[in-house]
């Protein structure tokens, strides 16, 4: 073997000099001085911003929520048993977001966006922040199109609109999922796109739920995002967010979306948890003085888009629970005072049987007259006010036994719109089944029908309609309006078809 020259040893040093590149990496480093219940004070990082993710060892992710000025507070987004004092921490110089495209339809995710159903990544089309704008005026359009929940009482007396924020307000277990559920399932063959938001709720709830969609087959145009209270106080604050961000990516596709916030309860008290490490200054009731900004923020961030911006739609459900359903608590006093209307569901209704158990007086809808459809605004009309009356009379009359004709009627009027109401879970009703059943109920056609048969004779009158008059379902479903020349046809059958079967109820 020959030895190199001279000359080719100094060639192949050139050509190594030559192709010879300093790679340097340069990071803002700072030092975890104390960490503890999720919470990370690092100093160090004198440039970073509000909101900035910063990088700890073993690939733990936080959140800057307070900076001072030497140190920042950081929220950790994962245990915090891999970040000791003297750990190091890293500037990333990028907000919190979340990777999102159309291949998050039917998936299971945690706060972050991650999925967490064991079906592999999802294919990114975007990241967006979690925090955004919400858009301006300019950006919106009025709420003119009906999104229907499939719940009877809501429907008729309280509509909601697409881009509409509407409160569901109650106890615990008076019903209030149950309501968001039965909304999702609705949406089949609607072209929405749903995300429920599950914050502090148990892993076992969620997993419910998420057998209830598949077994609906709902999941395939819903998203679930579930912080569960196992999960950190910094994941459950971040998750509806998250979940706001990917309504966003579909909603400027020009889509409506739908989305359910349970619960914004614990949503807060996650958010004064934070706080108080944080070691913000508590106000009323402990929550830090921003808790309002902190829904505002989230919720104005639902809306009808313009044309010009899209088209799209998302609509809020946020979900409040009270104590002993006082609903001038600080929490829901704040979120009433954003939302568009409230759907109040108390708890002697709930245990009476009344489902859904709706409180008729203190439940409103501010926008949704103007997007119900004209079949609807034309049957339910004086729904809310014959329902006032009656519990009005019931009160009146409860102690007394000696009672005229006309105030028996109304009782009896009365009693059959509230059973009429009722509704089991899991059971939308389609449009042209709400307008046939309230033409015919509030014609008193069902008064003189035993409440435990007219469950049975309403089911049978549908199903009457479907197989000998489909024709009339179909005009209801495709033009959306019911004249007065279709009530009467309609009240006709009714009452053929109760003749039909009058041995029913009376055996």
């Amino acid at each position: 073997m020959n030895p190199l020259k001279p000359e080719e040893i100094v060639s192949v040093l050139e050509q190594e000099i030559g192709n010879y590149e300093v790679k340097t990496d340069i990071r803002e480093t700072g030092t975890v001085i104390q960490v503890g219940d999720g919470i990370a004070t690092v100093y160090g990082l004198e440039n970073a911003m509000y909101g900035e993710i910063i990088l700890f060892d073993h690939e733990v992710r936080g959140m800057v929520q307070k900076v001072e000025r030497k140190t920042v507070g950081c929220i950790l987004f994962a245990s915090d048993v891999n970040v000791k004092e003297g750990s190091q921490a890293y500037r990333t110089k990028q907000r919190a977001g979340v990777s999102v495209g159309e291949g998050i339809l039917g998936r299971v995710v945690d706060g972050l966006g991650k999925p967490i159903d064991g079906k592999g990544p999802v294919e990114e089309e975007a990241f967006l922040p979690v925090e955004q704008e919400a858009p301006d005026i300019i950006s919106r359009e009025p709420v003119n199109q009906p999104l229907q929940t499939g719940i009877l009482a809501i429907d008729a007396m309280f509509p909601i609109g697409r881009g509409q924020r509407e409160l569901i307000i109650g106890d615990r277990q008076t019903g209030k999922t149950s309501i968001a559920i039965d909304t999702i399932l609705n949406q089949k063959g609607q072209d929405v796109i749903c995300i429920y938001v599950g914050i502090g709720q148990k892993a076992s709830t969620i997993a419910n739920l998420v057998t209830t969609l598949n077994k609906y087959g709902a999941m395939e145009y819903s998203i679930v995002v579930s912080a569960s209270a196992s999960d950190p106080a910094p994941l459950q604050y971040i998750a509806p967010y998250t979940g706001t961000t990917i309504g966003e990516f579909f909603m400027r596709k020009g889509k409506d979306v739908l989305i359910v916030y349970d619960d914004l309860s614990k949503h807060a008290v996650a958010y004064r948890t934070i706080s108080l490490l944080l070691k913000r200054p508590p106000g009323r009731e402990a929550y830090p003085g921003d808790v309002f900004y902190l829904h505002s923020r989230l919720l104005e961030r639902s809306c009808h888009l313009s044309q010009e911006h899209g088209g799209g739609s998302m609509t809020a459900l946020p979900i409040i629970e009270t104590l002993a359903g006082d609903i001038s608590a600080y929490i829901p006093t704040n979120v009433i005072s954003i939302t568009d209307g409230q759907i109040f569901l108390e708890s002697n209704l709930f245990f009476a049987g009344i489902r859904p158990a709706v409180n008729v007086g203190l439940s409103v809808s501010r926008v949704g007259g103007a997007a119900q459809t004209k079949a609807m605004k034309k049957v339910s009309g004086n729904l809310r006010i014959d329902l006032a009356q009656y519990r009005e009379m019931e009160v009146f009359t409860q102690f007394s036994s000696d009672l005229d004709p006309s105030t028996k009627e109304l009782l009896r009027y009365g009693k059959s719109l509230i059973e009429v109401l009722k509704q089991p879970t899991c059971r939308p009703m389609k449009l042209y089944e709400q307008i046939i059943t309230l033409c015919a109920a509030q014609n008193k056609l069902m008064v003189d029908i035993p409440a435990r048969k007219l469950w049975e004779f309403r089911t049978g009158l549908l199903n009457h309609f479907v197989t000998e008059h489909k024709e009339i379902c179909d005009s209801i479903m495709t033009t959306k309006v019911c004249d007065d020349d279709m009530q009467a046809e309609i009240l006709r059958i009714a009452q053929a078809y109760k003749e039909q079967v009058k041995g029913l109820w009376q055996a």
